[in-house]
């Protein structure tokens, strides 16, 4: 009797803490990265499905691409990348798991009047954490500054800023996203975002993407996005879909 008591208290308990807490908040499906953190000691879980044609003679898929991250304290999370790939080019294909990256993300300033919400994440790759085709020769880091600026209750302007190594030269790609949400509803949410990659030594490529959202429970959620790219290099375009879970 005394444990179908603790198990009932233990039940009730966390069906009262997931109605407290914000609902779930992903950095999928856009570009732009959010500057939530996960909650305390709650596991988030964040997956999609991707096609891209990047041009006239290649394609790729990622079935899937996965976020896993751990809320340690309301200030910083812990997080790892898997991402599984497939590459077509005039007809032949290559398959793999690509690098796994592994990370963080820590907050660095709550919004205050034009001060936006800013956390600050970081990965770097394991080279040799991934199939023979797609291992790299050195770490590669990648590191972003994201913010977030609350306009109305319908309405927020997030951004980011940041680089990443590609794992073979010590040449760095910049990086930026700017994202605008707008709540259709409590449950079903949307954006349109502009975001590119600046090589170096090569010219920079630029696309526009745009999604909904839509919250199952405050716990689970599920995305559809697609875009296209406005610089001649590129990708064509590229659509996805995924869902994002916390428990």
């Amino acid at each position: 009797m005394k444990n179908k008591i603790l198990l009932l208290s233990l039940l009730f308990s966390s069906s009262i803490y997931s109605q407290t807490i914000e609902p779930i908040q992903a950095d999928r499906p856009d570009q732009t990265e959010t500057p939530a953190i996960v909650p305390k000691d709650m596991f988030q879980v964040e997956t999609g499905f991707t096609f891209q044609k990047n041009d006239a003679i290649s394609k790729s898929f990622t079935l899937p691409s996965t976020l896993w991250k751990y809320g340690v304290n309301e200030n910083f999370e812990l997080r790892l990348i898997t991402e599984f790939s497939s590459e077509e080019t005039n007809n032949e294909k290559i398959n793999g798991l690509s690098p796994i990256y592994i990370g963080f993300k820590v907050k660095l300033a709550e919004e205050k009047g034009i001060v936006p919400k800013t956390s600050f994440i970081g990965h770097i790759s394991l080279p040799n954490m991934a199939s023979t085709k797609f291992k790299t020769e050195y770490f590669a880091p990648e590191f972003r500054f994201v913010m977030q600026h609350t306009l109305s209750d319908k309405i927020s302007f997030s951004y980011n800023l940041g680089a990443e190594w590609d794992g073979f030269s010590a040449e760095p790609t910049f990086i930026y996203t700017n994202a605008i949400g707008y709540s259709i509803s409590d449950k079903l949410g949307s954006y349109f975002e502009i975001f590119g990659f600046i090589p170096q030594n090569t010219k920079s490529n630029h696309s526009i993407d745009g999604g909904i959202t839509y919250l199952i429970s405050n716990n689970f959620m599920v995305d559809l996005s697609s875009g296209f790219g406005i610089s001649k290099n590129a990708p064509d375009y590229y659509c996805a879909l995924g869902f994002s879970f916390r428990i």
